[in-house]
């Protein structure tokens, strides 16, 4: 085993760790931090196979955008001790299920087609200054309305999280 592989085994399992803690954890601010741990851990995957530009975009929105302001919304409306309810066993059996039938039907449609990357794959080169055209160009294949729609909705989820809080603290 190389030591490429072995970063790739520790990696996975930081991933896996993280989004399992996540799943399973009871305290909820606990929960929080294991998402972060678990998006870290998809940031050094990224880098891990070359793909900077990808892992800082993954570190800057994910890391530093989503899970801080899940952590915000935590410490605005509840408790960051607050312990999640023990859920129901039926509930547990058909989460289960669901998630087994949802792995299968993607491992059947996965092993129907071969991926055999061409020639033209291979040597094809993303530069940056492309990736900030596309984001800012209102053209064909441009990014600048989903861009514009993501900030909104950050925003939108923001304003909502102080009305909550504010709602909450004037009926105490």
């Amino acid at each position: 085993m190389t030591a490429y592989q072995i970063w790739f085994y520790i990696i996975a399992s930081m991933i896996l760790g993280g989004a399992l803690l996540a799943v399973t954890a009871r305290k909820i601010f606990r929960a929080a931090i294991a998402l972060l741990v678990s998006l870290i851990g998809i940031a050094a995957l990224y880098y891990w196979m070359h793909y900077e530009f990808i892992a800082a975009v993954q570190t800057i929105v994910y890391v530093g955008g989503i899970v801080v302001l899940i952590i915000f919304s935590i410490f605005l409306t509840h408790n960051p001790g607050h312990t999640i309810e023990e859920p129901v066993s039926i509930r547990e059996a058909f989460a289960f299920t669901g998630c087994f039938a949802g792995f299968a039907f993607v491992f059947s449609l996965l092993n129907r087609y071969s991926f055999e990357q061409t020639g033209d794959a291979l040597n094809h080169t993303m530069q940056v200054a492309d990736v900030g055209r596309a984001l800012l160009s209102t053209g064909n294949g441009s990014y600048l309305l989903p861009f514009e729609a993501v900030s909104l909705l950050l925003l939108a989820a923001m304003v909502g999280c102080i009305v909550i809080a504010i709602k909450i603290r004037t009926h105490k």
